[in-house]
């Protein structure tokens, strides 16, 4: 690790899978250059990903962090590398091990949110798959998504209201990351988040409650904090967002 500002690379006009990483850097405090948004950012990230300039593996695609000769990809990998650096995962290997297993469950979720609008491939529009779209963001509203945050929901209630925390007894990375998703699906699918809130009681408290963090707040409310968009992973699509059911 060096006294310099850490590199994040990620596509610059999307949040994407690279606002997980910024939650966590902003919530941390800690410096970083969103290296694509700059004056040639796109020809560096390309560069990194064929390989030139670095050593070991590169990375497949972004995001991807580097903290001074280290060029560390996947979501879950760069946030199993800066949690424990910046007091957002607890001390102990079994805290780690199970925070770093609740952060792959996520990206499992994101995945399928992702394929909601893309079931068919990922190199045809939206548009060439609408009735796929349609029948697989069914299936995800209607069976997935509930059966994902009941699996959350109870994480939290086996806390017995100690706290509103997914992992340990204060704010970690994968709280942010759940709060990422639960703002995403919001803009996604509004009507479904509204039938399901019910049943949502202390994730939606986790919400509220890093939402509300100095921070966070001030990310949130900044320019730094691109709006959701219909290039990114969540996309709201009103032929998409069908009601629940139970």
């Amino acid at each position: 690790m060096t006294d310099a500002p850490y590199e994040l690379y990620y596509w610059p006009t999307i949040q994407g899978r690279g606002e997980f990483v910024r939650l966590a850097l902003e919530e941390a405090g800690a410096p970083y250059v969103d290296v694509a948004r700059g004056p040639g950012g796109m020809a560096a990230m390309m560069k990194i990903i064929k390989g030139e300039g670095t050593h070991g593996v590169p990375p497949f695609a972004p995001p991807f962090l580097v903290d001074g000769a280290l060029v560390i990809a996947q979501t879950a990998n760069v946030l199993l590398h800066l949690a424990p650096r910046h007091g957002l995962v607890p001390d102990d290997t079994a805290a780690r091990l199970a925070a770093n297993q609740l952060m792959l469950t996520i990206a499992d979720l994101v995945n399928e949110v992702h394929d909601t609008h893309h079931p068919v491939a990922t190199g045809l529009y939206y548009e060439d798959q609408k009735p796929e779209a349609a029948r697989r963001s069914q299936g995800f509203t209607t069976e997935r998504l509930p059966k994902f945050f009941g699996y959350f929901e109870a994480i939290l209630e086996r806390a017995k209201g100690r706290h509103r925390h997914l992992i340990g007894t204060s704010l970690s990375y994968v709280d942010l990351a759940m709060f990422q998703v639960l703002s995403g699906l919001d803009y996604a699918f509004p009507r479904a988040m509204k039938h399901l809130a019910p049943s949502l009681p202390r994730l939606l408290a986790l919400q509220t409650g890093v939402a509300a963090r100095p921070r966070l707040a001030a990310y949130l409310a900044s320019e730094r904090r691109l709006p959701f968009n219909e290039n990114g992973i969540f996309r709201h699509y009103p032929e998409l967002d069908l009601p629940t059911k139970h």
